[in-house]
């Protein structure tokens, strides 16, 4: 390959929650481990891989220039974007007035939301659940009302447009919250299950905010489908939000964007966005996200995403192999993997707490998935060299769960 996803970099005191916050945050982070063992993150949702080499180059090259004051984006700023969602998701029709800037994609959720609902009114949302979905929503006052994705016979998750339809109607919902590719599930949506889905939305009235961050991170063989892209009425009651922080670990830098093409929904959004004077971008992050739309961001994508289907393989067979019980949906898209360890947990008469925290004090720092929803559920990020992703689950065969067959 031309770019390093092999080696193990230092994040200590590189003001890397990932590794620096372990032990600090009670009930949202992981332990930090026991002596002897070293940190392997694998909770927090960013990657363990040196940046794609144009996005550094692009900021330091702004950088030299020792002028940070007021700025206006650039054309290029809206070409690259144009670009990307031309070239990756096959897009045509985009043009600079459908994109506006966002501190954050769950800015962009609540802004469009707070634009189309008041205070107290219900959203609907898949469950499991994105924490993030879960604590921005309900921060500004919302009810969520969850439409559980459920598992066909194959193990793999699906919606259940029956029970969307009646969530839609008990509710009285005008407003839902998507999530394409879905975290913490990996599901990349096909076609004709967006077209079900926006239907749904359609005969219910119902603003469609879909949070697309993961778009990028497709497994080989798989593809993204933009939620805009399904019918002409998907595309004009939709409010898309994209970002480059997960493709290219930038979320430290802040920048993600809305693409929005109808007008009435576009000057909403905007308009609530831009009030508390918040929503402004860093110069340096307009010129990391030009770097990494660059060419060599494609191919930098394009190697990424092979080396984490190498990795979920390695992943998704070990846990089938040696860990009888726990089950997980190997994902299309993402970098995380969802385990439900309620099986594993029952035969072991072990608590879903005590399990998690014996990997975190062997150093395996994962995430709690009930905060997604899940009710015995665990969250791990694979996005880190799979010398390490080997050694984390060999520490979990060792010391945590009772090995199986060994290899």
């Amino acid at each position: 390959m031309k770019y390093d996803f092999t080696s193990v970099m230092d994040r200590h005191g590189r003001d890397a929650i990932a590794v620096d916050s372990l032990g600090l945050s009670p009930g949202f982070g992981p332990d930090a481990p026991k002596e002897g063992f070293d940190a392997i993150p694998m909770w927090v949702a960013d990657m363990n891989f040196p940046a794609c080499p144009t996005i550094p180059e692009a900021i330091i090259e702004r950088a030299k220039h020792p002028a940070y004051g007021y700025f206006r984006p650039t054309d290029e700023y809206f070409n690259s974007i144009i670009r990307w969602h031309e070239r990756r998701n096959g897009v045509t029709g985009m043009t600079a007035e459908c994109i506006g800037y966002e501190n954050g994609v769950l800015g962009g959720v609540v802004s469009a939301l707070t634009a189309f609902a008041a205070p107290g009114d219900a959203v609907l949302l898949h469950s499991p659940t994105y924490i993030g979905f879960t604590g921005s929503i309900t921060n500004n006052g919302y009810k969520i009302v969850h439409s559980p994705l459920i598992k066909d016979a194959d193990g793999v998750w699906r919606m259940d447009y029956e029970d969307m339809d009646a969530k839609l109607k008990e509710h009285g919902i005008h407003v839902a919250v998507f999530c394409s590719p879905h975290n913490p599930c990996g599901r990349v949506w096909e076609r004709d299950e967006i077209e079900r889905a926006m239907e749904v939305y359609r005969a219910n009235d119902c603003l469609v905010i879909s949070d697309e961050i993961w778009s990028d991170i497709i497994r080989p063989g798989c593809r993204h489908i933009p939620t805009q892209m399904v019918s002409e009425d998907a595309r004009n009651r939709t409010v898309a939000l994209y970002a480059p922080s997960k493709t290219f670990n930038l979320a430290g830098l802040v920048g993600s964007y809305h693409i929005i093409y109808n007008k009435y929904l576009r000057d909403r959004v905007t308009a609530k966005g831009s009030k508390p004077h918040y929503n402004d971008m860093n110069v340096l992050s307009m010129h990391a996200l030009i770097g990494a739309y660059k060419e060599e961001g494609h191919q930098w994508v394009d190697e990424l995403n092979q080396v984490l289907a190498g990795n979920i393989d390695y992943a998704c067979d070990y846990i089938r192999k040696h860990f009888p019980g726990v089950e997980v949906a190997k994902p299309q898209g993402t970098y995380m993997l969802f385990l439900d360890c309620t099986g594993w947990c029952e035969s072991h008469g072990q608590t879903i707490d005590e399990l998690e925290k014996a990997g975190w004090d062997v150093g395996v720092a994962w995430q709690d998935g009930r905060m997604f929803h899940g009710p015995c559920a665990i969250r791990m990020n694979l996005a880190l060299p799979l010398s390490r992703v080997k050694e984390a689950f060999e520490r979990l065969s060792r010391y945590v769960f009772v090995a199986g067959v060994p290899e």
